[in-house]
């Protein structure tokens, strides 16, 4: 482990002041419409928030769970608590039960009525932050480039204050290939992939991933590969963060430390 990631790290711990706040949680909120008749959308499309009470206009992260896009379980980030942000957490359908886009809808509407509610609960909807681990850093990416998810729900993605993906594919996700019985190892850049959306004018991003070495094969390259592009094609606000010493799995703890620097740092 470098010197300077021990430098970096030091100061991602030590800056993230520790509020002494009272906070609430509201578990299972149903963020589709109340017209859906679709039984599994709605036993999964269904989000947990975490809020402080004794302020207002706190900024919010929209957070997407890891899984492959198969599975896994809403759940708000040990890393994230008592920081002075709320977090919503969210659950959406999984593959193979649901296939694309359908996933990526439901983050889109996710954060739909983050910008819709989060109000009413004393936070900012000018300080929405979307993010999460793996496959969540995919939605993430998804849902804040390609536009045209949040635009069927009347939000234009560039309301969102940044986008930080931990450890996210930047390529169609291979849950998606796998859909279509393509090969998991030869990559695909299509209309599921983030990248295609590229462009000047998306978000603050910053992409975070664990040690090239011990990631899952080729994501630390996705991920500096948008970067390049995303810079080639004029967007000023792109940083990239290899956490060495962290595999995939491991990266996320550290990942919200550094999300949590990266806020202060836009909020300044």
């Amino acid at each position: 482990m470098s010197p300077k990631f021990l430098i970096v790290f030091f100061l991602l711990i030590t800056s993230n002041r520790i509020f002494a706040q009272k906070y609430r949680t509201l578990a299972d909120i149903s963020y589709c419409k109340n017209t859906d008749t679709d039984a599994y959308k709605k036993e999964r499309c269904k989000l947990d928030l975490y809020i402080p009470t004794d302020r207002k206009d706190f900024s919010t992260i929209v957070w997407f769970h890891g899984g492959g896009l198969e599975g896994g379980n809403k759940f708000i980030p040990l890393e994230l608590k008592e920081k002075g942000v709320a977090v919503v957490a969210v659950n959406y359908r999984l593959s193979p039960k649901e296939k694309a886009p359908g996933y990526i809808e439901d983050a889109a509407e996710a954060v739909a009525w983050a910008f819709a509610h989060i109000a009413s609960y004393g936070g900012d909807p000018a300080k929405i932050y979307v993010s999460g681990h793996s496959a969540g850093g995919y939605l993430a990416l998804m849902v804040g480039l390609d536009s045209s998810y949040l635009h069927k729900y009347g939000v234009d993605a560039n309301r969102i204050k940044g986008l930080a993906p931990i450890s996210g594919q930047t390529n169609t996700h291979y849950t998606i290939k796998k859909e279509r019985g393509q090969s998991m190892i030869i990559p695909q850049i299509d209309q599921y992939a983030p990248i295609t959306f590229a462009r000047k004018d998306a978000p603050p991003i910053v992409l975070i991933t664990g040690d090239a070495r011990l990631e899952l094969p080729a994501r630390y390259e996705e991920n500096a590969h948008l970067t390049a592009i995303l810079k080639q094609v004029g967007h000023a606000k792109t940083s990239l963060y290899q956490l060495q010493g962290f595999d995939h799995g491991a990266v996320y703890a550290p990942g919200c430390l550094l999300l949590l620097n990266w806020i202060k740092e836009l909020e300044k």
